[in-house]
């Protein structure tokens, strides 16, 4: 092997790689940099709350942008020497104690350890108008956007599985809430609680979402009437983790009404041996600050794993 190959292995080995540069991402890799870890972030540029003005309930940062946030994270990691690369993990392997990445311009990393943080896509209802809407006035999560829309009149598109749900959550914000079943089936029991929630439902087919001088004004239904509200809350149908790279590696998977995401311990650890995994690849309900928290404690157990790890490794060629 000549010295300029190895020189260029060299300089892409490290000892934990971080997939994904959202929140999770970011967050473990700050702590892995601080405990003087030689650390690279691949980040492929998709965040989840991209289309959102803002986000909320992260203390000290409510109502900071997300692409504000994420600079910010990105400026911080360059003082622990964290590397961030844009560029998309397609392939992973195991390779002895650690793992050899491929990236999708072909270059080869390897990594003792791995940390996962690749987010999801909303799988978003079919309906004309819904998708360009997102984040805007067509919003998913009362503690979200919950506080910044309240008393103003809501729709609520119904999720296939879970039809009254949302309807009743969202009616603590605002007591003018209209659900559309969109031919969902509601059991007794739902009519039961939103009757309580003094939620309206209207039947019939929803065709999309109307929207006169760039401002939500209404749903509009297949039998040619408008429902006029100010803002849509409207599920996902199905949650699709980014989790290429776990599958690959063969990461065990749960199912949940949403769809499927990794299995993880208490601390991120998934099935496979030196992989962790962080945010939305693990559930659909982690929120931006959950998913800093899981990060962090992926990289708390990290550092701990290579240090004792080498430690006892050290031992015993002393005691040889």
């Amino acid at each position: 092997m000549n010295a300029r190959r190895e020189d260029r292995m060299e300089e892409n080995s490290y000892e934990v790689v971080v997939v994904g540069g959202g929140a999770a991402g970011l967050s473990a890799a700050l702590i892995l940099g601080r405990s003087r870890r030689r650390t690279l972030v691949v980040d492929a540029g998709e965040p989840r709350n991209a289309p959102s003005g803002h986000m909320q309930g992260y203390l000290s940062r409510d109502g900071m942008s997300p692409a504000e946030f994420l600079a910010a994270g990105r400026r911080e990691l360059l003082a622990y020497g964290v590397e961030v690369r844009p560029g998309e993990v397609t392939g992973a392997v195991p390779d002895g104690d650690g793992f050899v990445l491929t990236l999708a311009d072909g270059t080869a990393l390897s990594a003792r350890r791995l940390v996962v943080a690749t987010g999801l896509v909303d799988e978003l209802p079919e309906i004309d108008g819904l998708a360009g809407r997102w984040g805007r006035d067509v919003l998913h999560c009362p503690y979200c956007h919950g506080w910044e829309v309240r008393d103003r009149p809501f729709g609520v598109i119904a999720h296939p599985t879970m039809p009254a749900h949302q309807a009743l959550m969202v009616s603590h914000w605002s007591s003018d809430v209209t659900l559309f079943p969109n031919g969902a089936e509601l059991t007794e029991e739902d009519g039961r609680l939103l009757a309580a929630a003094g939620v309206r439902t209207v039947p019939g087919a929803v065709a999309g979402i109307a929207v006169e001088d760039d401002r939500l004004t209404g749903v509009r239904l297949a039998d040619g009437r408008t429902v006029g509200c100010e803002v849509v809350f409207a599920a996902a149908t199905r949650l699709t983790a980014r989790d290429g790279v776990l599958g690959q590696l063969g990461a065990e998977r749960y199912e949940t009404p949403f769809g499927f995401f990794v299995k993880v311990d208490e601390t991120g650890r998934t099935s496979v041996p030196g992989v962790w995994a962080a945010g939305n690849v693990t559930g659909p309900t982690e929120q931006v600050v959950n998913a800093a928290s899981g990060g962090y404690r992926a990289g708390t157990v990290i550092n701990a794993e290579l240090l004792m790890g080498d430690l006892a490794a050290k031992a015993d060629g002393l005691a040889g």
